[in-house]
């Protein structure tokens, strides 16, 4: 060989090499544990971040708002609503604002109990989960309580969800101090699903202060939240088809068909986040798809929620330059309104987005701090974290008889959906102190009180009944296979009526036998409703 090409092989070689070094380390970069990681935040990039997140929540909620619990758009490019000079107030960015209050008066460390008082002296409630809460409050009951399905009929929607985005933005890079703060202060309007929302769009927000690509963000969000819950269960199955090749459509398709059918109410958490995942998921951090994807995904969506969610995540990514210029000019810096809903505000607001915007970074920066994060008087130096699993918040409308009549158990029992979302639902499955709700999952089989036990002497079977105005159900009693009773309980009256029932089981007494009470509600010329149960005890 020679010289000359002797030393182009060696030239080769090194240069082969060099690359494949190059390679390894880039690839050994990409795989850093995130906890080995450090985001280094200007405090100007910081605060441009937390008013996109505010700003992006006002505009997609105002323009997914014609969508909401509405048909789907179906425009190839639906419009960005115009504002009306200001941001007019939403639920969707209030109840954080309330947050905010509550973080500046009674510091970082902030409990559900304090944030609930907030609650009650800014009257924030107004629809859905939170309005129970704030009834509940009212009542004297406190947070936790306040979102516990002992007390909150309607514990597993979206409204956690939706108020979860400002903790994303006092965690930057933190999605486990994110998602910690989430569940412990959504506790106050939700629990299990309601909750799960909120540490799933909170993490989302922490981690796209540090991830720039949306799948990224998404996975690793759904790893916050146990594998056991139904709100995982439904983020896995969109990841799994995202990554199978599946369409959005396709995937919010699969959404409606599988989990829109165990949670019809159209403000249910689960649903909901699955849209606001698969919006993230394709929106690829651009506004304008992300927006569209969140107010096509599905007839009768909470659109206005989702698409704020899903914005937020854009906003933490990209920060002001990431938003619709002439809808940001149309807010002119104002978040105004005095009413919400059925709700007089107290103060009315009538507040700048970027003085708000300064107040949360603010806090922001001690939350950080207080988890280790540095300050060198212009930028932040964050540890970031890598999401870990949180323990498992579960609740099945079946565990709703711990508290009402630990001897039965309740079966086949629905969500539903009246009073969120949508009114005019059939029923929904809830406790209210000494009565049991129910309607069921099935309409052809019904819901079912189940009982086994022994029988003493001259045994009877008493209990309520109740239904409401206009509404009707056919109540069934067996008696191991012997229907003893097949009466139809309709409401006539001007409010709920209530029959009480004895059920007389002499003949079996003695002896061991199963007891099953009905509700069934295909009846022919009527309309299904609840039904309600109390005082149901054995003589």
């Amino acid at each position: 060989m020679k010289k000359s090409g002797f030393t182009l092989l060696i030239f080769i070689t090194l240069a082969t090499l060099l690359s494949a070094f190059l390679q390894s380390q880039e690839l050994a970069q990409s795989k850093t544990p995130a906890a080995d990681r450090t985001l280094v935040l200007s405090h100007a990039e910081y605060l441009d971040r937390v008013q996109a997140i505010w700003t992006a929540q006002m505009i997609a909620q105002y323009t997914g708002s014609r969508f909401e619990h509405q048909p789907a758009s179906v425009l190839p490019e639906t419009p960005l609503s115009h504002l009306p000079s200001y941001a007019p107030v939403d639920d969707d960015y209030y109840y954080e604002m309330v947050a905010v209050r509550a973080f500046e008066k009674y510091g970082i460390g902030l409990t559900v109990q304090q944030l609930g008082q907030q609650w009650l002296e800014n009257n924030a409630g107004s629809w859905g989960s939170s309005e129970q809460a704030l009834l509940l409050l009212k009542r004297g009951i406190k947070p936790p309580d306040t979102g516990h399905p002992r007390y909150n009929k309607l514990w597993w929607t979206i409204g956690p969800q939706f108020s979860s985005d400002v903790y994303g933005a006092l965690s930057p890079g933190m999605p486990n101090v994110a998602a910690e703060t989430a569940r412990l202060l959504g506790h106050i309007n939700g629990y299990a699903e309601g909750t799960d929302g909120a540490v799933f769009v909170s993490g989302m927000i922490s981690i796209a202060f540090v991830e720039r690509d949306p799948h990224i963000i998404v996975r690793k969000a759904a790893t916050l939240i146990h594998p056991d819950s139904p709100y995982r269960k439904c983020l896995d199955m969109v990841i799994q088809m995202a990554d199978g090749g599946s369409s959005p459509a396709q995937i919010f398709r699969a959404i409606d068909e599988r989990w829109g059918i165990e949670y019809p109410a159209t403000n249910n958490a689960v649903v909901n986040g699955g849209f606001v995942a698969t919006s993230v998921w394709f929106g690829g951090g651009d506004f304008q798809k992300t927006i569209q994807l969140a107010v096509h995904a599905a007839d009768f969506a909470d659109a206005d929620c989702n698409a704020a969610n899903a914005e937020s995540v854009v906003a933490a990514m990209s920060g002001m330059r990431a938003l619709p210029p002439e809808q940001v000019a149309e807010l002119h810096d104002r978040i105004k309104g005095a009413e919400m809903g059925p709700l007089k505000l107290t103060p009315p607001v009538d507040e700048s987005i970027s003085e708000l915007a300064r107040r949360t970074a603010k806090l922001g920066m001690a939350n950080l701090m207080s988890h280790g994060a540095n300050d060198d008087g212009s930028a932040l130096r964050i540890p970031v974290e890598e999401p870990e699993t949180q323990p498992a918040e579960l609740f099945k409308l079946a565990d709703l008889m711990r508290y009402w009549n630990p001897d039965w158990t309740l079966e086949r029992a629905g969500f539903g959906g009246a009073g969120g979302g949508m009114p005019g639902i059939r029923g929904i499955t809830y406790l209210d102190g000494e009565i049991l709700a129910t309607y069921p999952r099935d309409e052809v089989r019904g819901t079912v009180l189940r009982r086994t036990v022994r029988l003493g002497n001259q045994p009877i079977l008493k209990f309520k009944v109740g239904v409401d105005q206009g509404r009707a159900w056919q109540l069934q009693v067996y008696v191991n296979d012997d229907r003893l009773l097949d009466k139809l309980i309709e409401g006539v009256s001007h409010a709920r009526s209530w029959q009480e029932i004895n059920v007389d089981l002499a003949k079996y007494q003695g002896r061991e036998v199963v007891l099953r009470l009905y509700q069934r509600v295909l009846i022919p010329h009527h309309e299904a409703g609840n039904a309600y149960w109390r005082d149901l005890v054995m003589q």
